[in-house]
Formats: structure tokens, sequence, C-alpha cells
């Protein structure tokens, strides 16, 4: 025990902690309201200045934490990411090499980008694996999210705590680390950790059924792909296309080669460039075949289409200005055959009605494409037709979706036979699903005019080869400027969410939604918190508390204790706030003992990057929970070994590369 008697300050610290520590082992509210709640009981006793109170919202490793998620989430829509997991894992081979591709990728994306994200764009591909090998899925999907916790802990910016145990760094003498300071030890444990997993690991998760109910089915959409010049498809044959596909049932239902549909085309019937291949597939499967073969949607809405619509229209108002006699045998459109049927004498009214229809549909058509232009939040939806909906029985040239609002019909799920017309020409009908693209706003009035429902969000991505690239560049060109340090990291992921922006990698709309509100708001609030910790001396004294009481006054054994602490903690509480607790506690550990900073500091990153046996301890654990079927007490059979394995090897690795 400490020589002297604790001051009221310190007990009031010390009393906000445990009952903060409390909080979020119970998991009642969430971690940034628990977190808020800290801060102002402190800034209520006086122990953090009112002013300063809000001072870590403006701090750099917040700052950072905020634009990494931003970036994150312009390399998930882009499809940068579904391009670089189709080229990297294999498309057969043994469970072994299968799972130690995914494993690892899932590590190296987690290196650079959010480790939740990395996780999600990844477990479709991890359950598809799982059901090729046969195996539960979630004996894939705990070495994905245990590969992407590990693949963390490498870079600067790869998991918040990094950048908190950068943070505290900094308000030393010796200033913040570097991007790949965290590499020769973090890439060691996350190697010796990825290994275990993929070959011992994966055996030891409880084989346990899925939870259903997650997700919904809503049947294949069919749609149309054109295959460009240099697409990978031209030349092949249609069976081997569909081989390629793989096993999420694609299938080719028509063909459309010089505007001469090709119905049920036989196997072996070779593709050319040009072709229109009309498939059945799912929305994940459409992805996929658009970046494997890069080829491109049809109905997105090239220059000769429009074009075509337009022949289209006019053709169908030159039908509408025939002769009475004409019109009135003719067969038109079902809502206005009655009209037209009952008041033959009426021509030149009606035409008249349809020049200023023709008048205003115009005007509206360049209100939306004014509208459109200046759009840059392109989304993908999902419609439903309901049945009193006016646009039921008319297609999406009748409706002129391109010309008049700006949307793309880009594929319908219909239950029953498929039908033989071509996309722009289908009759819709009440119960049809409908996968639109356009403008957000535009798609809203679109809905509200129509009386389409929009079905439940889901995420929905379609791959963009420009953008995905630019995101990419983006994102290394950033990481270049604080590897060379060129500009702190704030700066430099800051300065790369604007250059987002502006070339429409995130759309501005997109760009405070891809922000994780509750991670920075728990950053934020915690960090005064820490600062009040150091204030009042309190860190010292629990730094000696654990020397005395534990190390007893050895280095080595205080780095443990540190170290697997650290790990504990992590298990129950959110891992950035384990590191905002723990920080000071490492740098009062050694100040007391006279010994590096930095030997703590990174036992401390360590440490909170191992949050491997609750479900609770990391939101990747929380995310399989369901889709594994897992239950509390399952993450330990894995996650216990690991951990020792990880104390194992990093303890002698921090004594090399960060020497007491």
């Amino acid at each position: 025990m400490p020589d002297l008697p604790l001051t009221p300050p310190q007990m009031m610290i010390l009393a906000i902690l445990a009952a903060t520590m409390a909080a979020f082992i119970w998991g009642r509210y969430r971690h940034d309201i628990v977190a808020l709640a800290a801060l102002m009981a402190c800034v209520l006793t006086g122990l953090v200045p009112a002013a300063e109170a809000f001072a870590g919202f403006g701090h750099p490793a917040v700052i950072t934490v905020a634009c990494v998620l931003v970036l994150s989430h312009g390399l998930q829509n882009s499809g940068a990411v579904d391009a670089l997991s189709r080229t990297v894992l294999p498309a057969g081979g043994g469970r072994i090499g299968a799972l130690t591709a995914l494993v690892a990728l899932g590590a190296t994306l987690s290196a650079f980008m959010n480790n939740v994200g990395a996780l999600a764009l990844l477990m479709p591909v991890s359950v598809q694996l799982a059901n090729r090998l046969d195996i539960p899925p979630g004996q894939v999907l705990m070495p994905l999210s245990f590969g992407t916790i590990l693949g963390g802990m490498t870079t600067l910016i790869g998991t918040p705590p990094n950048l908190i145990v950068s943070g505290f760094r900094a308000q030393t003498d010796a200033g913040a680390f570097g991007m790949f300071d965290f590499l020769p030890v973090g890439g060691a444990v996350a190697l010796a950790g990825v290994v275990f997993v993929v070959v011992i690991g994966w055996r030891l998760v409880p084989r346990r059924r899925p939870a259903s109910g997650d997700t919904f089915e809503t049947g294949t959409y069919m749609t149309e792909v054109r295959v460009p010049e240099r697409s990978k498809a031209a030349g092949m044959t249609l069976r081997a296309f569909e081989r390629e596909l793989g096993e999420d049932g694609t299938q080719v239902l028509a063909m459309v080669r010089n505007d001469v549909r090709i119905t049920v085309p036989h196997g072996g019937r070779r593709i050319r460039a040009n072709d229109i291949l009309v498939l059945e597939t799912g929305v994940d499967g459409l992805a996929d075949a658009l970046a494997a073969f890069n080829m491109a949607l049809e109905e997105q809405g090239s220059s000769s289409e429009k074009d075509e619509e337009e022949k289209d229209q006019e053709k169908a108002a030159t039908a509408r200005a025939t002769p009475p006699a004409r019109a009135a045998t003719a067969p038109g459109p079902k809502a206005s055959s009655g009209k037209a049927g009952a008041r033959d004498d009426d021509q030149p009214e009606n035409a008249k009605g349809d020049t200023e229809d023709d008048t205003r549909d115009d005007a509206e058509k360049d209100t939306r494409r004014d509208k459109t232009k200046h759009e840059e939040d392109i989304v993908l939806r999902e419609l439903v037709v309901m049945p009193a909906s006016p646009i039921a029985g008319q297609s999406a040239t009748d409706l002129r979706l391109r010309t008049r609002y700006g949307l793309n019909l880009l594929a319908i799920s219909r239950s029953g036979h498929p039908s033989r017309a071509r996309l722009r020409t289908l009759k819709l009908r009440a119960g049809d699903l409908l996968l639109m693209q356009g403008p957000a706003e535009v798609m809203s009035d679109f809905m509200q005019e129509t009386g389409c429902v929009p079905l439940g969000q889901r995420n929905l991505r379609l791959p963009d080869r420009r953008r995905a690239l630019t995101a990419a560049a983006i994102m290394l060109g950033a990481v270049g400027a604080v590897t060379v340090g060129l500009l702190p990291a704030a700066a430099a992921f800051a300065l790369a969410v604007l250059v987002s922006v502006l070339l429409n990698t995130v759309p501005a709309r997109q760009l405070y939604h891809a922000i994780d509100w509750p991670v920075v708001v728990l950053l934020a609030a915690l960090i005064p918190v820490a600062g009040a910790m150091q204030a009042t001396g309190t860190a010292s004294i629990l730094a000696r508390l654990m020397l005395d009481g534990i190390a007893q006054g050895h280095a080595i054994a205080a780095l443990a204790v540190v170290l697997v602490l650290t790990m504990v903690l992590s298990d129950v509480m959110n891992n950035a706030a384990t590191a905002a607790v723990m920080c000071p506690v490492a740098l009062g550990v050694a100040a007391a003992l006279g010994t590096n900073a930095d030997s703590f500091l990174m036992a401390v990153a360590i440490g909170a990057s191992c949050a491997f046996l609750t479900p609770i301890g990391h939101q990747n654990n929380t995310l399989i929970l369901g889709p594994g079927g897992f239950g509390f007490g399952d993450y330990w059979r894995l996650g216990l070994p690991l951990q020792v394995l990880i104390v194992a090897v990093s303890l002698p690795l921090l004594l090399v590369f960060w020497p007491l």
C-alpha cells in the first residue's frame, strides 16, 4: 500500500473509474453513454475543468479514428476489397490452405481499415467457404474474427487502441509512434496467431448450428449485362462462364446478339464482345459476375441506351398522334384505352392534352436531369411494386425512368417463369421486386409518386472499377504520407477524406454516416478522464500497488502484469476504453521503475487488441455471435489458448525491440 493516505481527488477518480468499469461489464448502457457519464462525473467533482471537458474531441487520435472509418467506407462501397478478396482467395484447395488465405486476407485488410468493416466484407465469403469445406460456419467465422482483430495491432491506424497509445506517447518527450512502429511485435504476434487459428485453433471451435432469422431472402433477380471488348468472358462458352461463377447459382437465361434474343442458349455457344447476357442471380452473385469478368450492367445508363429509350418514346408519341379511327382499334395501355374508345371525336383536345403532358414531362425531365447532375449520392435500393401502384402494367420505357427520373432499373425479381421481354420493355407487376439505382433524393421522390415500398435495408453494392482504384490510391497515399513523415496521421487522413469527397469515392451525403459515432464519443470522453488520473497522481498509486503487490519491483514481471491485466480488461470492456484506462497506469509503472515507457505502452497496445474470451470484448466477436450460432461461453475454448500464445510470443519480443 502507498505510504500516504489517498487524497479526496484520488478517491473520487478511483470511485468514478470503478463505477465506469462496472457499467462497461454490466453492459446495460452503450459504451459511449457510460464514458460520457464518467466525463460528466469528473466535471461535476472538479477533476476535469469544465472548459477542458470536450478537448478530447479535438485529440489527434479521435480525428484519425473518424477519418479511417470514412476511408474504410470508401474502400468497402467501391468494391476495392471485394476485388482483392477474389484475387487472393483460392477457388479450390484444401481446408488449411483456404482458411489460411481467408484469415490472412482479413488480418491484412484490418491493418489499414476498420476491423469490423474487414470482417463484414469477408463474412459472406467465409460462409460460402464453410459450405464448400462442409464444416459449420462458426469454424470459419471465429478464426476470421480473431484474425481481423490480430491484424489491427500491426499498424498505427489498425485499431483505435494503437492510436490512443500513440497519443499518450505524444504527450511525453518521445513524441508519437510512427505508422509501422507497431509492426515488429504486432506483426509477429499476428503471424503466430493466424498460424495457430488456421492450423489448430479452428478445431477447438464448438460445432454450432447458426441462428436463423438474421437475414432475409428475396429470391433471384433477372438482369442484363453487356460483355465489353476486353471482358474475360469474351470467347468463353456459356457453360464455362457459369462454371467460373462458382456456386452462387447464377444462370444464363438468354443471350441478346445483334438485337436478336436467343432463349435458353446452348452451353457450348461462345460469348462474343457486345453480347448481352440475361442472368438470373442474387445481388451478391451479380456483383461477383461484374467484377470477375469486367462486365457492365446493360441498364446503367450509357448514352446510346438513353437514345434508344428516347427513340422508343418518340414511337409512342407518334402512336398517340395517329388518326382517331386507327387509334380506336389499336390496342393501348390499360389505363388509357377506355378514354380513347369513349371520346374519338375529341382527338384535337386529346392531342392538345398530350402536348401539354409532353411539355410538362419535358420540364420535369430537365428538372430531374439538373437534380441528377448535381447529385452525388448514388444509391441502390430494392423496391416492391404494391398492388395499387400506378406503375403496375408499365415498363421502364413507358415510365421513362432514365430521362424523366434519372433512375436505372438494374434488375427485377419475380416469382414464376422468367419473361421473354427485354428488361426495359418488361411490364411490371404487383409484387415485383425492383433493384433500382439513382440519386437518393430522386429515389425518395419516385417512391412517393409511385407508391413503391423499400425493402428492409441491407448492404448492396456493385463494383465500380474507377472508384475502387481511386479509393485504394487515396488510402495508400495517406499511409505513405504518414510513413515518410510528410504529415501527422490526423492531418494525412483528414486530407484523404477531403480528397475522397471531392472525387466522390465517399459521397458527401454518406460522410457522417460512415463514422461510428459511439466509438468517437467514447474516445473523446475518456481522454480527459485518463488525464485526470495522471493529474491527481492516481495512476502512480495504481502503478505502485502493482509493483509492490504483484511484480515485487521486477521490471519484466511488471511488464507481464500490465500485458495480462490489459488483456483481462479488454475481454469485458471496450478495447479503446481499456487502452485509455491502462495507458496512464503503464506510464506510472515505467516512471516508478525508471525504465523505458515504450515497453509498457506497447504491452498495453498488444493487450488491448486481445479480446478473445467473450463476445462483448470486441465488436467482431459480437458480429459473429448469431451467424456462428455461438453462446457466451464458446469463445474461450479458442480464445484462451490464443491469449496464452500471445503472451509467450509478445513478452520476449517486447524486450528485444523495446528494451527496458
